[in-house]
């Protein structure tokens, strides 16, 4: 039995968003394959994600030298902490979200830097950053309205590329993608090329 994390990073229902669609189809698909693993649902639009703040950074570097913490610093560094150990504890990932302004919703950009953390997800050596978090499998569902994937647009991509830097960094390697793109460039193709997306969600999920 695997323990699997599924992170929504989209407030908007799926009528609205496609990549609330991504995940509502993955989820559905992997629940009917995988009926024995526990899956856990992270709505990031829905948690408490107070901003990564100089007070939560203060905290959570003085609990890596062991020194007193005040008790702001003590109740946002156990809130960072508790978001990474539920991703640590988790056997696989599936994170959903959107490309917002060529990046990532803010409340996502928060969450990732909860999990940034040197000595539990990364360490550094004099060779550089090594990550720690080798033995996970991911999944990233990644929806955007224009074609980000080659041509002009391509260096605007700041959503799908970060989160994999991301993951990379953490020493992630085992990650497996379904984007869905140019849905609003070519509005009379929106309904096929999103279907496509659903099944290439539907079938990853299955084998995921």
């Amino acid at each position: 039995m695997s323990n699997v994390l599924f992170i929504k990073a989209n407030g908007l229902p799926a009528e609205s968003s496609v990549s609330v669609t991504l995940y509502e189809t993955f989820l559905e698909s992997y629940k009917k394959n995988h009926p024995a693993d526990q899956v856990t649902e992270l709505n990031l639009f829905e948690a408490d994600l107070p901003y990564y703040d100089g007070v939560m950074m203060s905290g959570l570097h003085k609990e890596v030298a062991g020194e007193p913490l005040s008790a702001d610093e003590k109740r946002l560094a156990d809130i960072a902490n508790g978001y990474l150990d539920q991703f640590l504890k988790a056997d696989k990932v599936v994170m959903a979200f959107p490309l917002w302004n060529f990046s990532i919703p803010a409340q996502f950009l928060t969450y990732l830097f909860y999990l940034n953390q040197a000595g539990k997800t990364f360490k550094y050596t004099p060779e550089g950053p090594v990550g720690l978090v080798g033995d996970k499998k991911v999944a990233l569902l990644n929806a955007r309205g224009g074609i980000y994937s080659d041509g002009p647009m391509e260096s605007y991509e700041m959503s799908l590329n970060y989160v994999k830097n991301i993951l990379n960094h953490f020493g992630i390697t085992d990650v497996e993608t379904v984007v869905v793109e140019g849905h609003n460039a070519a509005p009379d193709q929106a309904q096929t090329i999103i279907e496509a997306g659903r099944k290439e969600a539907e079938l990853l999920a299955a084998k995921f």
